[in-house]
């Protein structure tokens, strides 16, 4: 019996061989392994029956008072997180990280980013794991189309592994750079917000009534930055603590200035000094931040102008002048 089942296995090898080349087994077992992931998720994924829902379609109603208590099994944050949803967000528990540390900083990451529902780090890690699967499985069928008659496992792993690569660290790039472009537009019109705020709260306005000013007023030109005030101002005029709130926004936005433009406002309110002095003064400095970065970006510029001319000018400039005699003595004395 054994004799044969190593026959059946030669017999095989020897026909995945002749039908895709010497990789031939290589492809075969990877399309095994997609195989058994596709036939195995719909019984992974399978979430049991939740016992009040049983208890509704059975119509035995709600529990009497006097009916035993059953104990309910000590589970994480993580698990009670993710009770009673469906979709995408039935997944949460095999695609978001089940540390508590590592799920809330990839939060705060989407959040400063921009994306601040419920689902975004399910989506997050659905995308990497979607794009580089994706990726992967379109490079190997490209490699076995385009692949001739040579089978080079180098082009091979160029092919596939490469592609699955940038799928799987695509999203984790556009996350980051959405977030660089985020705080450096709040860093560039927090200042022009500051002397709106300052000319609103001397004309007589409450401060939560120029947060929601400004928030109108910048829409056009820093929409991030007016998202953030509105935002601010909402949740203040649903009762909550502004020194809380005024954290969160600066939390939300990662930015050292909005940092220290909340810290300026505590300890204002908790001094009992004006708001419109601590924004005259914070403001100033603001601008003068802001000039600074502008005369540090100009004197950057011509080390960056060098090192182009560098590699653009001088090569050709070169082959120009050293190029007609290098040819000639070639020339000279290949004759």
């Amino acid at each position: 019996m054994l004799d044969s089942l190593t026959t059946s296995l030669d017999t095989i090898y020897s026909f995945l061989e002749a039908a895709f080349g010497p990789l031939g087994p290589l492809y075969a077992a990877v399309a095994f392994v997609f195989l058994l992931l596709a036939l195995a998720a719909p019984f992974a994924l399978r979430r049991p029956a939740d016992p009040i829902d049983k208890l509704v379609l059975d119509g035995g109603g709600a529990p009497t008072p006097n009916a035993p208590v059953e104990k309910v099994p000590q589970s994480n944050g993580l698990k009670l997180r993710h009770e009673g949803q469906s979709g995408l967000a039935a997944l949460a528990p095999y695609l978001e990280p089940q540390d508590q540390k590592e799920f809330s900083a990839i939060r705060l990451k989407l959040t400063r980013a921009g994306y601040r529902s419920r689902s975004a780090v399910s989506s997050f890690y659905f995308l990497r794991v979607a794009l580089g699967v994706g990726l992967l499985g379109a490079g190997l069928i490209f490699y076995l189309i385009t692949k001739g008659e040579a089978n080079d496992p180098m082009k091979m792993a160029l092919y596939v592994v490469v592609p699955g690569l940038i799928g799987y660290m695509g999203p984790n790039y556009w996350v980051t750079r959405r977030l660089q472009e985020r705080q450096e537009e709040i860093t560039q019109g927090f200042p022009d917000a500051l002397d709106l705020m300052l000319v609103c709260v001397e004309a007589g306005q409450s401060l939560d009534q120029a947060i929601l000013r400004v928030a109108t007023e910048i829409r056009v030109g820093y929409p991030t930055l007016a998202e953030e005030f509105e935002i601010v101002a909402n949740e203040i005029r649903a009762g909550k603590d502004r020194v809380t709130v005024l954290r969160d926004m600066a939390e939300r936005c990662g930015v050292s200035d909005v940092s220290s433009f909340v810290t300026v406002l505590i300890q204002s309110a908790s001094f009992g000094t004006s708001i419109a002095s601590a924004l005259r003064v914070y403001g100033s400095e603001m601008r003068d931040k802001r000039v600074m970065r502008a005369e540090e970006k100009a004197n950057v510029l011509p080390t960056k102008l060098t090192l182009g001319t560098m590699l653009f000018t001088v090569p050709p400039l070169l082959i120009i002048l050293v190029g007609p005699s290098v040819y000639e003595i070639i020339t000279t004395l290949g004759g």
